[in-house]
């Protein structure tokens, strides 16, 4: 017989084409910025050293990586990866995403609380995130409502890594646009542009969120209807 999930059209399918949307704003709104240079023809790796150098991190190195919008600070290394469309581009999209993974590596520097607390949540997330459906899928085959239920909680980790990842990048985005001012790379007119391209970003981050939110609610309410029975 057929059987219609409301849980997923209800809490599922907004978040993701929040997702699509969001992830097509931040696209467009990157290639768009990419086609205006800056004025001092500062590029992202040029902007990325400056802002390092202004907060005394001489000891983080930038390296260049493949792919498109894959830049990102790696804490084990201490160093800013930037990519090809990033790295040598001189547009005020690249120099905000470059501003931005620097902002990252200040707050590592300066023990950023919120920062702190997702690396030091990462193990337990990747663990849930393996565990949760098996669990979950197990307990109600097994009629096991327990075992759901914890299947339940440890996605719920990945959730809270979700939550806590915002504030970072909120902060890293802030400290990018400051420094960017400060330091006098770009220009007032300049600034927005980078502004709107950090922002596209960080609708990425609230996508995400909602769609683990989503589907924890969704589990959460398929394993107590089970619980009920």
């Amino acid at each position: 017989m057929f059987y219609f999930d409301y849980t997923y059209l209800v809490f599922v399918v907004p978040a993701m084409l929040l997702a699509l949307w969001a992830q097509f704003k931040v696209q467009s709104t990157f290639k768009k910025y990419s086609s205006v240079i800056s004025m001092r023809r500062m590029t992202g790796h040029d902007a990325a050293r400056r802002i390092l150098d202004a907060n005394g991190l001489y000891n983080v190195k930038i390296n260049r990586v493949a792919g498109n919008l894959t830049d990102h600070f790696d804490p084990r290394t201490n160093t800013v990866n930037l990519s090809d469309s990033v790295y040598d581009n001189c547009s005020v999209a690249a120099i905000g995403v470059a501003a931005h993974e620097s902002g990252h590596a200040v707050q590592h520097a300066v023990g950023y609380g919120p920062i702190k607390l997702r690396t030091a949540i990462i193990p337990i997330t990747q663990i849930g995130s393996n565990l949760a459906m098996p669990l979950v899928l197990i307990g109600l085959l097994l009629s096991f409502v327990e075992l759901a239920y914890l299947g339940c909680i440890f996605f719920a980790t990945a959730t809270l890594f979700q939550l806590v990842t915002l504030p970072v990048e909120f902060n890293a985005s802030s400290r990018a646009m400051a420094a960017l001012e400060n330091t006098g790379i770009l220009g007032s007119e300049e600034l927005k542009g980078s502004r709107k391209v950090l922002t596209a970003a960080a609708m990425t981050y609230v996508a995400a969120l909602a769609v683990s939110l989503g589907q924890l609610l969704r589990l959460l309410i398929i394993v107590g209807g089970r619980d009920r029975d």
